[in-house]
């Protein structure tokens, strides 16, 4: 696959069919696409509204992107402005409790999982879809890591500095869940796909209208429950490691559905964001150099493997309003202070000459470099 077929762009009505396609193929407790034209539909139309309204930003947002390659659909990834706007974020924190007994002279560590709503307000990166063709390539990285430039782009629509994400835990092909079998299931009397759909989505608050207020202790759980605990389901792992390459930390926090592991880091903190330029595009006459507005810090650049030379590097690059938001991969061309942005990259983005562009060095996994040869 070549990186130079590669373009994130903000979803629209007009692209329902690819969403619907989307959603069929994604399995229980994947995403949070439901299999439903209508609330695809009511999805997109809000995507839409948010990526167009000049208001000032309220924390509704729910930004929704498509990843094109050779101008087919094969992903998508999402964001919402602020995790819990209509209501409550809730989530489980792992937490553990000493009991002792003097008499006994003994003391017990226990694990138990506290309802809460800590991640309320938090910037919340949702949706991530990628056709199985494409998971070994580059494609989930941009498809991924390109919000984060999003985010840095339009800093003022969102108002907290802490991201989240929730991955999905541990069911079955038939979308039986341990976890909500031995927790939910007790206080709900629906099973795991039938809550999901009650719910239109996961953490919300009609969990805490019958969920206990008072912790569950881990110990008490049947053990293929407890085992489940902070486990991803297998299609989670490709999302959870470009996040976790990114800086994003587990281990606070577990899904109040299956008990996935929910990962959250500060936006600052990020290797995308950190290591980000701003920079000008050039004329095409004579290839100016790119001027550079913003540059990296130094503890992300000493990280990349680009920092003494910009040739031959890959690199995120995101341009473009809200409305006309763009994402691709690219080299610059030359080194150095001389380097600049080719042609091709300037087309595939829409740049003309004075436009602002954000470039972030592509960082991978070693396993992954060969992705993203051309060919």
């Amino acid at each position: 696959m070549n990186p130079h077929d590669l373009l994130l762009r903000p979803a629209s009505c007009a692209d329902l069919p690819a969403l619907e396609r989307i959603a069929a193929s994604s399995v229980h407790g994947i995403g949070s696409l439901p299999q439903d034209p209508v609330k695809l539909r009511r999805r997109l139309e809000h995507a839409e509204q948010s990526f167009q309204s000049e208001d000032v930003a309220s924390g509704e947002e729910s930004y929704l992107f498509l990843l094109e390659h050779q101008g087919r659909v094969i992903g998508c990834s999402g964001i919402a402005a602020s995790a819990g706007f209509h209501e409550r974020f809730y989530s489980y924190r792992n937490e553990f409790m000493v009991h002792a007994s003097r008499g006994l002279r003994v003391t017990r560590r226990m694990h138990t999982l506290h309802l809460c709503h800590d991640l309320t307000g938090s910037t919340l990166l949702t949706s991530f879809y990628i056709e199985p063709e494409f998971e070994t390539t580059v494609a989930p990285e941009l498809l991924s890591r390109a919000r984060l430039l999003f985010i840095r782009r339009f800093a003022d629509r969102f108002a907290g500095s802490r991201i989240a994400a929730e991955m999905p835990g541990v069911s079955d092909e038939h979308g039986h869940s341990p976890f909500w079998s031995a927790v939910g299931e007790r206080f709900f009397k629906m099973s795991y796909p039938e809550a999901e759909r009650v719910s239109e989505g996961r953490s919300k608050s009609l969990i805490a209208d019958l969920m206990p207020r008072t912790p569950v202790y881990v110990g008490l759980l049947p053990p293929v429950a407890q085992m489940s605990i902070g486990q991803l389901h297998p299609v989670g792992e490709l999302p959870f490691q470009i996040l976790f390459r990114e800086g994003f930390e587990t281990d606070t926090y577990v899904d109040v559905f299956d008990a996935g592991p929910t990962v959250a880091a500060h936006l600052d903190q990020l290797q995308t964001v950190r290591s980000a330029q701003t920079l000008t595009a050039p004329a095409l006459d004579g290839r100016a150099p790119l001027a550079v507005h913003g540059a990296a810090s130094s503890s992300a650049s000493s990280s990349s493997s680009s920092s003494s030379s910009l040739s031959g590097a890959w690199y995120l690059m995101a341009a473009g309003d809200r409305q006309a938001f763009r994402a691709t991969l690219g080299q610059l061309d030359g080194e150095g202070a001389g380097a600049s942005l080719g042609a091709d990259a300037m087309h595939r983005l829409g740049l003309a000459a004075g436009d602002q562009v954000d470039i972030a060095p592509l960082q991978l996994a070693d396993a992954s470099q060969e992705s993203c040869h051309e060919g």
